[in-house]
């Protein structure tokens, strides 16, 4: 199917028509078969018209998925380290202590047992794993110095 710009030459009306090919429209223009919708004149002829072209250049290549999943991941590691406290392994007690109201909430992010995300989970405290490309180095734990 090919898609026509066309001009009465009676009323000058502009329209648009279908036609199967450039072959039907040349078959039906020359018996005069094509009529104007606002004046039934048959002076019907095709306007010029420029062809929708695709070129390639100034087209951008299509995104890399694992580079932008990479740059994804590093923001979010850097959102969490910049906006969440790590509580490390006290993140299930912490995660309690906010969600029954015992504690100010934030913005925290740490480790769990599977026995301590199970326990979370059934008591209803909003905690999701954060998936291993999301997640920030843990800070290095301060060595204990011993107290005499």
């Amino acid at each position: 199917m090919i898609r026509y710009a066309l001009a009465c030459g009676d009323c000058d009306h502009a329209f648009e028509a279908w036609f199967a090919s450039s072959d039907a429209y040349d078959k039906q223009a020359k018996r005069r078969l094509m009529v104007c919708p606002e004046c039934d004149g048959r002076k019907v002829e095709k306007q010029i018209m420029a062809p929708a072209v695709k070129t390639t250049k100034g087209k951008t290549p299509a995104p890399d998925p694992e580079k932008l999943l990479a740059e994804f991941a590093a923001k979010a590691r850097a959102h969490v380290a910049e906006n969440f406290d790590y509580v490390g392994s006290d993140f299930a007690e912490e995660a309690r202590a906010m969600f029954y109201g015992e504690q100010d909430d934030r913005p925290i992010w740490g480790e769990t047992t599977p026995e301590e995300r199970e326990s979370l989970a059934e008591e209803g405290v909003p905690a999701v794993p954060l998936p291993a490309p999301f997640a920030p180095k843990p800070p290095k734990r301060k060595s204990r110095q011993p107290v005499n």
